[in-house]
């Protein structure tokens, strides 16, 4: 990431020179210096005027992945393309004691076979019936998925016990799809945007934030359908425990607040926080201490080793990719995909408990749960045809005027 310092146009952004950092992670947790240097970059772009940084700070394309950016001005770079992705967290009516492993993941693997009818659920969300509807319900690639879970530990440091022992959970990572990507792409035509970021006030910013605001809405009916599947798949019911975006703005008085892979809260939200597929998850509660962290606290352990160090890291022969396929509590992953398997292995990813930890010294978290994974589902290829892989062209995506444009 180059600096972005900048203005352009009639009006003229607030330059600050060195925005206030809050570092929001002990000295115990591992920051690579690209991610600390990002971190300054975003600092000193037009407008900015506080960062919060969280313990699963990791180097991003555009900016630090990790962190909650404060600004007078709209940056669209710092949310990027997969606008409103998030964490959601669901409870199952079919109890663990039912559960058998290889049945479970048998029936996973249709996960996205199973029947959805996209034009209701946007329908029902008031969304329009053409956007991407053929999206809707699934994952996508990189770190999403969708994970069946049980308890490891409930915690009652909170005086509460929501997680029930007996009982199993969903956790779906998922975002806007080709959607976000689509809307993101539009920014490139405005160069302007990258450097001196968008009046919030002006035609530009006011079509980025409807846009965007379609892109939250999209991606968490699109996390709703995919544990509905999934349920449907095990001949469950479901319920939504938590749904908790992680790129985004939000508005203060005082400006808008960019979440990059910081999760979005406030204080009692119960939040997710993800380990890896070999490591256990963590559910906390937000607490009244997010106010430094401008509502914001960490979605997941964060990258240790970026996807292309991790294939000469791990899965280096036959015997070490079939480990990855399996974990210590006898949970199994569904990924057709070598690469992905390689480059998603729990070893690129920091240690959950370290992160949750520093939240929690910071003031800014309760944990409630540790959750330990059962079955990951990130990509079959017996499955149906993923149509949305390829990157959207303007041909193929909705026309802008169907987002709202001035």
């Amino acid at each position: 990431m180059g600096n972005l310092i900048g203005s352009s146009g009639s009006s003229s952004p607030r330059v600050v020179a060195t925005a206030h950092i809050q570092h929001c992670f002990s000295p115990r947790t591992w920051i690579e210096g690209a991610a600390l240097q990002q971190l300054k970059t975003v600092a000193a772009l037009p407008g900015v005027t506080s960062v919060a940084a969280f313990p699963d700070l990791h180097p991003g394309k555009y900016g630090p992945t990790g962190i909650a950016v404060l600004s007078e001005r709209l940056h669209p770079q710092l949310i990027g393309n997969d606008i409103g992705c998030g964490m959601s967290l669901f409870e199952l009516d079919l109890p663990l004691r039912k559960l058998r492993i290889d049945k479970a993941v048998e029936c996973l693997r249709q996960i996205e076979a199973e029947d959805i009818d996209p034009h209701a659920a946007l329908a029902g969300a008031d969304l329009p019936l053409d956007l991407y509807p053929d999206a809707l319900g699934t994952i996508g690639g990189g770190n999403h998925f969708c994970e069946l879970q049980a308890v490891d530990q409930a915690i009652d440091a909170a005086g509460e016990s929501l997680f029930d022992r007996r009982k199993l959970y969903l956790l779906v990572h998922s975002g806007s799809r080709g959607l976000g990507a689509f809307v993101f792409g539009q920014m490139f035509d405005l160069q302007s945007a990258f450097i001196a970021g968008l009046d919030p006030q002006s035609a530009e910013g006011r079509n980025w934030r409807r846009q965007h605001d379609l892109c939250v809405t999209w991606a968490s009916l699109n996390r709703r359908l995919i544990a509905e599947r999934a349920a449907c798949a095990l001949r469950s019911e479901v319920r939504v425990v938590a749904d908790v975006p992680h790129n985004l703005v939000r508005d203060r008085a005082d400006g808008f607040v960019h979440h990059k892979g910081s999760a979005a809260v406030r204080m009692g939200d119960v939040a997710p926080i993800a380990g890896s597929r070999a490591s256990v998850s963590y559910v906390v509660r937000a607490l009244d201490g997010t106010g430094p962290s401008l509502g914001g606290i960490s979605h997941g352990a964060g990258r240790k080793y970026d996807r292309a160090t991790m294939h000469g890291r791990a899965g280096r022969n036959r015997s070490e990719r079939d480990a990855l396929l399996r974990n210590v509590w006898g949970g199994q992953l569904i990924c057709d995909d070598r690469n992905l398997v390689i480059e998603e292995a729990a070893s690129a990813y920091k240690d959950a408990g370290q992160v949750v930890q520093d939240l929690a010294d910071a003031g800014l978290v309760v944990t409630l749960a540790a959750m330990k994974p059962l079955v990951t589902y990130k990509k079959a290829i017996d499955g149906p045809l993923d149509r949305t892989r390829k990157k959207p062209s303007r041909e193929r995506a909705p026309r802008r005027a169907d987002y709202g444009r001035d």
